[in-house]
């Protein structure tokens, strides 16, 4: 009997458990674990039985030899943990931001690439079920051509979650790594994967943030705000990343003439007053979905002028991972394609390191500002 394919997981909070569980659903054996902290990274692997836990990378890939890594931390550990993984001959899945800039991403994409090995970036809200039902109307042309996209969100976060990576740009923080990822995976997997334009800008309405000791899961981060924001003891970490963004691109299709043009708008810190949700609009008709990243349900515009809600169909239903929540059940998708893809069988196109490394230098154009034409000699 075939022995199963491995991996080592790097990360020991909210995604690396989610990694774990998300690869033994796909078949696979966990059989590492790699973290900071010594105590942390020990109770972990025990609570998960892992039967091997470190904090020492590189001697857990010579000890363990996996066929696959998992890396589950934030962005500005990437890098190096990648190549040492990728030099070692090990497939990799990686959650997102795949770095902290766009060289440095390009730099892995391109090593991979040389090395021969299969990879994953996880930007994988495109696996939720109503934009594949969204997907698959659109080829059907149940909306004609599309030619207009809008992702709109508004997240109202709380401003004093404590001080950590989320802040830091040198960290992989801020919200177009960690929000604007999904919604263009979501969009270029319904009409195309070929990015013409873009442009945009971003805004830091944060500025500061409460450091607070003991954080260590990302899910569980808002239980650690403090009580009294105006204690004179507290000490404050300072923002350097966006929390506000708005991008504009244009997206070549194959299913229309002329470009789709997409608004992408999102305020991290700002409240709603409509839902949040994802809209295609085509030539004659649209498919609105509720939710910043998709979550359904999903209302097509048809002939009558009405907006109907319209079900999933059951082939897609019945193909969705089981899962707690939305993104452990996407991480399961995309990494039952990546097994699948090394284990030799056939699978549908997903998004590897080189849609990261575009992404990331993406963010480092958005991040430049520099789009503006002055028009005050206008006034």
């Amino acid at each position: 009997m075939k022995k199963p394919l491995t991996v080592l997981i790097q990360g020991t909070g909210f995604a690396g458990q989610g990694h774990a569980e998300a690869f033994r659903y796909a078949g696979v054996d966990v059989i590492g674990m790699v973290g900071r902290t010594e105590s942390v990274v020990t109770k972990v692997a025990e609570e998960m039985a892992i039967p091997y836990s470190g904090t020492n990378w590189k001697q857990a890939l010579a000890e363990l030899k996996p066929d696959i890594v998992s890396i589950a931390t934030p962005g500005g550990a990437h890098e190096q943990a990648i190549i040492d993984a990728i030099e070692a001959g090990c497939h990799v899945f990686s959650d997102k931001p795949l770095t902290t800039d766009g060289p440095s991403a390009k730099k892995l994409a391109l090593l991979a690439d040389e090395k021969g090995v299969k990879t994953a970036f996880a930007a994988s809200f495109r696996y939720m079920p109503d934009v594949i039902h969204a997907k698959r109307l659109v080829a059907e042309g149940a909306i004609g051509e599309p030619q207009e996209i809008e992702c709109i969100s508004h997240f109202n976060l709380e401003k004093h979650i404590p001080f950590g990576w989320s802040h830091r740009a040198e960290d992989g923080g801020g919200r177009l790594n960690n929000n604007f990822t999904h919604k263009l995976s979501i969009v270029t997997s319904i009409v195309g994967e070929k990015i013409l334009s873009m442009m945009g800008e971003v805004r830091d309405d944060l500025q500061k943030a409460p450091i607070v000791e003991g954080v260590h899961n990302f899910k569980k981060r808002r239980e650690f705000i403090p009580k009294d924001i105006h204690d004179p003891n507290l000490k404050w970490g300072k923002s350097n990343v966006e929390w506000s963004y708005t991008v504009l691109a244009q997206i070549e299709s194959e299913l229309a003439h002329k470009p789709v043009s997409v608004l992408f708008k999102h305020g991290g810190l700002h409240p709603r007053f409509h839902e949040d949700h994802v809209v295609i609009y085509g030539s004659h008709g649209a498919i609105y979905i509720k939710g910043h990243y998709a979550s359904g349900p999903l209302y097509l515009y048809d002939e009558n002028g009405q907006w109907v809600e319209t079900p999933l169909p059951e082939d897609i239903v019945q193909n969705q991972p089981e899962g707690e929540g939305d993104t452990e059940r996407n991480w399961r998708y995309l990494i039952r394609e990546l097994v699948q893809d090394i284990k030799g069988e056939a699978v549908a196109p997903y998004q590897t390191f080189k849609q990261g490394a575009q992404y990331q230098q993406l963010i480092d154009l958005i991040r430049q500002n520099d789009n503006w034409v002055d028009v005050t000699h206008l006034q």
